[in-house]
């Protein structure tokens, strides 16, 4: 790769470092933009980095394939309203420079060689403190979007893409990637060290902000993060097709196998509350047109991320389950996080079912699946996802309802630690399930708007 750079463009970054990065902590700090951080378990099948254009090729390309630990599929996302300039202008203002939306305070973008409005095949690099310099290559321009690539040397193995498209509200505009650590150092810093994570939220975060400034418009609704994390035992090596499960969880589904539920079937339907704690919560979801479910609507994208057991952060309760399995009747593995500590316990999916009932005289499509808790698990009882629509208005909800109590066999100090913080944990749980089935909905609603703009730019 050509760096050649003058020694006043190489260095002049350098000496900003000390005051940038002090001046970068504080509007971390004391940033008042709203960021919305979710989560979520990927696939292959879903996160995979798309190809590289036909006829694309550079001896030091960098690719997923060279890198380490899992794949990171995220989309920086923001919203620019009342803005004097379109998508096509504003990509067509980074193209002519792409360093004016850089957070020049302790990063800069570089072009390598030459100078002039961004082509394909140019190689830049990004100026950062330490050793987080970045080299990069043009992978792929359109009107509306920039697509780079890494080489050797970078930080990260794969692609990131920038784009804009318009729509009634105004001028969308995203950072998409598909990444893995270069190496196993930079994964030990990104994925347990996390020094790398923050900075790279800061510094996208950063861009975004300088992107509505270019546009002169204004950011409305704030920053939405969606990460979608590949583990590494689901990337393919070479030609074959990635497990989807590591050994050690198959083995312990299949010991899941072997338990009894704590509840007999229909124990819960209507229970005491004198001998169980009862809960239910209800959020309202995006909106539809009366009648059946949108095709791509929110009822839609809400159903597949309940069966996909996307509605709960990962970081908290990772679900562990065979794709390949039937939904009714399928164990679930728990990864339970709580501070330091990790517990492991199962659960049961009963009979999916969807049906259209009368309810207070309106017609309501219903939606859902209950599970109940495994022989080991430090709860006894019954949890219940469903998925409502009322066909006379469109209004769609997301209900959980819950009964439980403690267990009275299994695992001492877990039985313990529920009867001491588990009340606690379990509110905020379901909250976070239901908050989470209305952004991360309207997440994928955006996505698949902006997907859709992208397809009849093309067109």
């Amino acid at each position: 790769m050509s760096t050649n750079l003058p020694a006043r463009r190489h260095w002049s970054p350098v000496l900003r470092w000390p005051h940038g990065m002090a001046l970068a902590a504080w509007r971390y700090m004391w940033s008042t933009t709203p960021v919305h951080r979710w989560v979520m378990t990927g696939s292959w099948a879903e996160d995979a980095p798309p190809p590289l254009p036909l006829g694309f090729d550079h001896p030091e390309l960098q690719s997923w394939e060279d890198g380490a630990g899992p794949l990171l599929h995220r989309i920086y996302r923001t919203r620019i309203a009342a803005s004097p300039i379109g998508a096509r202008e504003l990509i067509a203002e980074l193209r002519e420079d792409i360093d004016k939306v850089a957070p020049t305070e302790f990063a800069t973008f570089q072009k390598a060689d030459g100078e002039g409005p961004m082509r394909e095949g140019d190689e830049y690099v990004v100026r950062m403190p330490g050793p987080w310099d970045g080299p990069v290559v043009v992978a792929e321009l359109t009107e509306t979007s920039i697509r780079l690539a890494t080489l050797e040397g970078h930080l990260e193995a794969g692609q990131i893409e920038y784009r804009a498209h318009e729509d009634h509200r105004g001028v969308a505009f995203e950072i998409e990637s598909w990444a893995r650590s270069g190496d196993r150092l930079s994964d030990l810093l990104y994925t347990h060290v996390q020094i790398s994570r923050e900075v790279q939220l800061h510094m996208w975060a950063s861009v975004l902000r300088n992107v509505v400034d270019l546009a002169g418009g204004k950011m409305h609704g704030g920053i939405v993060i969606t990460t979608r994390r590949v583990d590494p035992e689901k990337i393919p090596r070479l030609d074959e097709e990635p497990s989807g499960l590591s050994a050690s969880d198959r083995r312990a589904l299949a010991k899941l196998a072997r338990r009894s539920p704590t509840v007999e079937p229909g124990v819960l339907d209507s229970p005491d509350p004198s001998r169980w704690r009862v809960d239910e919560t209800i959020e309202e979801l995006p909106h539809e047109q009366p009648g059946d479910p949108e095709p791509g609507g929110s009822w839609e994208v809400a159903k597949r991320m309940m069966d996909d057991y996307q509605l709960a952060d990962p970081r908290i309760a990772e679900g562990i389950f065979d794709p390949a399995s039937p939904l009714s009747g399928r164990d679930i593995l728990l990864k339970i996080h709580y501070g330091p500590l990790r517990f492991k316990v199962g659960v049961r999916i009963g009979e999916a079912r969807e049906e259209t009932v009368e309810l207070d005289g309106r017609p309501l499509l219903r939606y859902g699946w209950s599970y109940r808790t495994l022989q080991g698990h430090f709860e006894e009882g019954q949890m219940r996802y469903e998925l409502r629509k009322w066909l006379d208005t469109g209004d769609v909800e997301f209900r959980v309802h819950g009964a439980s109590r403690a267990a009275r066999s299994g695992p001492l100090i877990p039985r313990l630690g529920f009867r001491l913080v588990g009340r606690t944990q379990q509110l905020r749980f379901y909250r976070q399930v239901c908050r989470r089935a209305k952004r991360l909905t309207e997440a994928q609603l955006e996505t698949e708007r902006a997907r859709a703009s992208r397809r009849q730019v093309v067109a």
